[in-house]
């Protein structure tokens, strides 16, 4: 039992030496980080890192950089309504609705069997719509080609030309159908083959290239600190500061390679690009296809127009 307590105290002892050390560089690091900063420090004092590593520096922040714009603006994908910023009137009018639907609905339920009167069970909620520019104005064309056509055969201006606008708004809606289909396809595919992969690049492969030079700037940080703890030293403890120069310089050595190696894999990894041809290729299929449907029904609302432009000349001439 004396031997295990031996042991625990002298593991004990090990542990708080090694944080005790740990705390020192810590403080000499920010100590010498602080005069840098202050102009404190000569240039001849710092420590000149390779320059295959300030190239590679210099690159894996580029990288880095577009990331972070591109991801700036694309995450507009994530939401659906980005085009359509009438959503929030219409969102607040559905929330109120579906307050209502469960207060009523709730009462209804517990009411039940009860001398209390209890309100009829309400008719649920329709589903609640797409939010985008795309689906809205299918919507409204299918509305206003309902509407027209409940009018076309007593209105004023004429059977055959209310006819041909009840037409042209519901070719109009049906062209805005599928380009609304299109426009969820892309998105959904944006964010599974680009948004997704682009983040996690970020996040992991260049975020541990970063955390890497981290670690060679806090080891050129102890080193520079080291030579100038070497050079104030006394005779007495000059032996342990040169040593601990040494010790310095190959952990710089080592973290600088460490960096150099992880820079590099972030820099050759095709995935961006990969990612970056999947953003334009959903882009592409969907802007594709609205062409496509948009195309199609213009064709035959343009003769619609024709047609009524037509009669609409002929009837003025009489």
């Amino acid at each position: 039992m004396d031997g295990w307590t031996k042991i625990s105290s002298s593991l004990t002892n090990i542990n708080f030496a090694q944080a005790g050390t740990k705390i020192t560089k810590g403080f000499s690091s920010s100590v010498q980080a602080t005069r840098e900063r202050l102009g404190q420090v000569s240039a001849d004092e710092i420590t000149e890192l390779p320059q295959e590593y300030k190239d590679l520096e210099a690159r894996v922040d580029a990288l880095r950089n577009a990331h972070i714009s591109l991801l700036k603006i694309a995450r507009v994908y994530e939401s659906e309504t980005y085009d359509y910023p009438v959503q929030i009137q219409e969102s607040v009018t559905e929330f109120s609705s579906s307050i209502g639907y469960n207060i009523t609905s709730f009462a209804a339920t517990n009411l039940k069997g009860t001398n209390l009167p209890a309100p009829n069970a309400p008719a649920p909620p329709t589903p609640t719509p797409h939010k985008t520019l795309p689906h809205a104005l299918t919507r409204a064309a299918h509305t206003a080609a309902n509407a027209v056509a409940e009018v076309s055969g007593t209105a004023h201006v004429g059977g055959e030309e209310g006819d041909r606008l009840g037409k042209s708004l519901a070719l109009y809606a049906s062209g805005w159908d599928k380009v609304s289909t299109a426009r969820l396809e892309q998105d959904a595919s944006i964010r599974e083959n680009f948004l997704h992969p682009w983040q996690t690049t970020l996040n992991a492969s260049i975020a541990v290239a970063m955390k890497a030079r981290q670690a060679v700037r806090v080891s050129r940080l102890e080193l520079d600190a080291a030579k100038q703890t070497l050079k104030g030293a006394n005779p007495a403890k000059q032996e342990h500061a040169r040593l601990e120069v040494e010790n310095a310089e190959d952990d710089l050595v080592q973290k600088t390679e460490v960096a150099i190696t992880l820079m590099k894999t972030v820099l050759e990894n095709p995935e961006p690009i990969k990612n970056l041809n999947e953003l334009i290729k959903a882009q592409l299929v969907y802007f594709s296809s609205a062409a496509e449907a948009l195309s199609t029904v213009q064709g035959e609302i343009e003769d619609l127009s024709v047609a009524a432009e037509g009669e609409y000349r002929k009837s003025r001439d009489h």
